[in-house]
């Protein structure tokens, strides 16, 4: 962990210490616009094949959010979704193999994510851009979602025309809410209870749903896409535990493919694994 990263995690919990002796509210008011706050954005310039990209944008709750586009017109359409503190350049190796298979190719950047504007963002946020995109540039035919982008594709595709002709490939997604915020709360040393409880109120009040709502799990039920889910049993950031029991349950739609060795972010860089997903779509 880089020096700049320990500081700041050591000044979060001493914050997150003292607010919680004052007040179990703000302590968890505090908490959820830092879980919703994405890490420093990255400056690293745009990778070659962004250069011949079309730049698209669209409004979304008064934030403007970009993204681009490759092959326009091309019958069959792929969406890639990034995670969190991510952005869509971080998956610059998959657009030239999908464009070879005659594919239009969608990538955009969430909100506070990459060239998008924005300093926070939600799942509900997220899959509300999901959902703009579908309608402005769809129909989508296939997507790839890694990490965050996984939940909140899971969100939109419950309220989007979708069957089992859709394709949707899931790297290492952010299976359960409930399990992000458990680990995110022992990051941050809040052993509160109290302010555990606040942080749910905090989320029921902005959604109108409990955080056990927020599941991949649950949202399965409603999704018939075909669906390809790939994660590693050495993820540290989205625990395979959580995927695990969605294996469990059999579910005709979805195909696993378990990994080791390659961890949340190097999974979705392997050439095996990105030849899988282009094989698969």
């Amino acid at each position: 962990m880089k020096i700049k990263k320990i500081a700041a995690l050591k000044y979060f919990r001493a914050k997150f210490k003292i607010l919680s002796r004052i007040s179990a509210r703000k302590a968890a008011e505090e908490a959820f616009k830092l879980f919703c706050t994405p890490l420093e954005k990255s400056t690293k310039p745009l990778p070659p094949v962004f250069t011949f990209a079309e730049p698209l944008h669209f409004q979304l709750n008064g934030l403007k959010v970009t993204g681009f586009r490759w092959n326009k017109g091309k019958p069959v359409k792929i969406l890639i979704l990034h995670g969190f503190s991510s952005s869509s350049k971080n998956f610059h190796h998959y657009v030239l193999p999908l464009m070879e298979k005659g594919y239009e190719v969608l990538a955009f950047d969430a909100p506070a994510h990459g060239n998008s504007e924005g300093k926070t963002v939600n799942a509900v946020e997220y899959s509300q851009m999901i959902t703009n995109i579908i309608n402005l540039y769809g129909p989508v035919n296939g997507f790839i979602a890694h990490s965050f982008g996984g939940i909140a594709l899971s969100l939109s595709l419950e309220n989007t025309m979708q069957d089992e002709n859709t394709k949707v490939v899931l790297i290492a997604p952010a299976t359960e809410t409930a399990t992000a915020i458990d680990s995110a709360f022992t990051i941050l040393q809040i052993k509160n209870k109290k302010v555990r409880t606040e942080f749910d109120h905090i989320i029921f009040e902005k959604s109108g749903h409990p955080t056990e709502w927020f599941s991949i799990k649950r949202a399965m039920q409603n999704i018939k896409a075909a669906v390809l889910w790939i994660h590693d049993e050495d993820d540290d950031v989205t625990p395979l535990t959580d995927a695990i029991k969605i294996k469990e349950l059999n579910l005709s739609n979805i195909r696993f493919i378990i990994t080791k060795g390659l961890g949340h972010r190097r999974i979705y860089r392997d050439e095996k694994i990105k030849n899988e997903v282009v094989n698969f779509l």
